[in-house]
């Protein structure tokens, strides 16, 4: 039988950070060495990060713990989707190397996992902070600085419902890499079923929709993680608000709905992502890349459309339904 647990770490030319991150883990896994295995994935460094890695399995060498050198840059996402298809145990869990973790969130995890055997998801609740000024961050829409809202400790709930709460509540929460705990069957075939996942910034959160849709989920009370607004690899990338806006999103919105979702969700996903979208971002884009921000935004105007004409559709098709009722 397989183990329980992969912690994976997706790393690339941040020895230090990678070195900091297994003292870490080093120190959160003692009593629980038989229930998990490490994964370091190393997206072809050309610092010290293999001489780390070395340091680390000869000191963990009470556990199973595989690494592997890229050839060559795949490229973030792709290096993520890496870690979890190549999870053997039972539930994958991926973190960054420089995520802020508790140390108690190792126990909690693999107690709940041996509880709940029904469990397809496990979201660890987080707080968020500025990089440079260290305040609190977080969505208008979240009450204090804890982004998951919804409380389901038991894992009794349902989850596909739970998910469309967190995900309407705020993108963000389901997107984080280290708050989520994966069944390790079910996001490898969420990674068959979408084998571009990787060219999508969002498709996190589609990943963790259809684990959702497929078992028990469970969302933290308490907050185990800090993430750190300002670092994501997107953050950095010039066009990375256009495409997220106005490709990524409604592309996950779109898959999810091939998962099970229904359409009128769906629907009020992408009216919602559009009243969210800043329009400087595409004038901005327009100026820079005219024919690029033209063909990633035509094809959101023409999905919104047909959403706005089918939500016009169904309340028409209620209201008639609801006066024959009368009649």
């Amino acid at each position: 039988m397989s183990k329980l647990l992969t912690i994976a770490i997706p790393t690339y030319n941040r020895a230090e950070l990678l070195d900091k991150q297994l003292t870490w883990l080093a120190k959160a896994i003692k009593g629980f060495e038989s229930d998990c295995e490490i994964l370091v994935s190393d997206n072809c460094s050309s610092d010290n990060t293999s001489e780390i890695i070395k340091k680390w399995q000869e000191q963990l060498n009470n556990i199973t713990f595989t690494a592997n050198k890229h050839p060559e840059n795949l490229g973030v996402m792709n290096n993520i989707m890496y870690c979890l298809n190549s999870a053997e145990t039972q539930y994958v869990w991926a973190i960054s190397d420089d995520d802020i973790i508790q140390e108690r969130a190792i126990a909690y995890v693999i107690n709940k996992l041996k509880q709940q055997h029904k469990l397809s998801l496990l979201f660890l609740n987080f707080s968020g902070h500025n990089k440079i000024t260290g305040q609190p961050v977080y969505p208008p829409t979240i009450i204090g600085n804890r982004w998951f809202n919804a409380d389901c400790e038991d894992g009794c709930a349902d989850g596909k419902a739970i998910f469309e709460h967190c995900f309407t509540k705020s993108v963000g929460t389901v997107i984080f890499l280290a708050a989520s705990i994966y069944r390790t069957d079910l996001v490898k075939q969420a990674l068959r079923n979408w084998p571009d996942a990787a060219s999508n910034w969002i498709s996190l959160a589609y990943l963790s929709g259809y684990c959702a849709a497929h078992g028990d989920v469970i969302v933290t009370k308490d907050n185990f993680l800090k993430f750190i607004i300002g670092v994501s690899y997107w953050e950095k990338e010039p066009k990375a608000a256009l495409l997220m806006q106005y490709k990524h999103i409604p592309e996950v919105i779109l898959k999810l709905q091939k998962c099970g979702y229904s359409q009128q969700f769906c629907r009020q996903m992408l009216l919602q992502n559009s009243q969210y979208v800043d329009n400087k971002v595409f004038l901005s884009a327009l100026k820079r890349w005219p024919v690029s921000a033209l063909k990633t935004v035509i094809p959101l105007l023409a999905i919104v459309g047909l959403s706005v004409f089918n939500m016009m559709a169904f309340s028409e098709v209620r209201v008639i339904e609801a006066s024959q009722a009368f009649m």
